[in-house]
């Protein structure tokens, strides 16, 4: 275990969306480092296991079921956070989904998908850890945009909406919280392998991602490192943004 000096060692931190992907891999990291991991999905059985995993390899780890579309869930998952460890210092609102297409396929159940899971979600976690921070007069909100949030593409309309939204919000965030000594930071990764091309539907969008990602994506532990970055820093250094992609990724 490291010692103190990474400013991660003993931090309680907050994961959704752990249950694969950059979630995990974060959690992995983190624990590694040092942190008390407090992990939030829907697949209770593949968080379990992770906690699992990371508290026999001499880790503190918690998992409970969480759907970021639902306030109280996401809520009761910071509470749980709160009343077993005594604080939360780190939010890393992860959860998200990537089901594009083409506007006029018209999959409108999927756009509304988007927007509860990757804005309401994101939402919803500030909403939750905000009093405590507030209270604390410490803590660290990171939200994971995309490439995405900074470049549309066709297929990709409502997706990066969604993720032009998240950095909007971080940013509101970020001006809001100075008189709380709470730190804000916004994570935009390019081509990443992890799960979330799965959530295509749309088997041309799809056949065009999945090739996409086969030829460029780098391996999760990449988002890891930058979020491992941010904590790190001294407490009065504020990363607000890292947008960071595969070196040979070229959109």
């Amino acid at each position: 275990m490291s010692n103190n000096s990474n400013n991660i060692e003993g931090k309680v931190i907050v994961i959704t969306g752990a249950s694969s992907g950059l979630g995990e891999a974060a959690a992995r990291l983190l624990s590694k480092e040092g942190a008390i991991v407090v992990l939030g999905a829907r697949r209770t059985g593949r968080i379990q296991s992770l906690a699992d995993e990371l508290t026999t390899a001499g880790g503190k780890a918690l998992a409970l079921e969480t759907d970021v579309t639902d306030y109280e869930q996401v809520k009761k998952l910071v509470d749980i956070a709160i009343q077993t460890y005594g604080r939360i210092d780190v939010m890393i609102n992860n959860a998200g989904l990537m089901p594009q297409s083409l506007l006029e396929k018209l999959k409108i159940d999927e756009w509304n998908q988007m927007i509860d899971v990757n804005i309401k979600g994101v939402l919803y976690g500030i909403a939750a850890v905000l009093p405590h921070m507030k209270a604390q007069k410490a803590g660290h909100i990171i939200n994971v945009s995309s490439v995405a949030g900074h470049r549309v593409g066709p297929g990709s309309v409502v997706y990066s909406a969604t993720k032009y939204a998240v950095r909007a919000i971080s940013e509101g965030l970020r001006q809001e919280v100075k008189p709380y000594n709470v730190r804000s930071t916004i994570i935009s990764p390019g081509a990443v392998a992890t799960e979330l091309p799965n959530t295509i539907t749309d088997e041309e969008t799809a056949q065009n991602i999945n090739a996409f990602y086969e030829q460029y994506a780098i391996p999760a532990d990449s988002f890891a490192r930058a979020v491992a970055f941010a904590i790190s820093q001294p407490e009065d250094v504020d990363i607000n943004e890292i947008l960071f992609r595969p070196t040979s990724q070229k959109s």
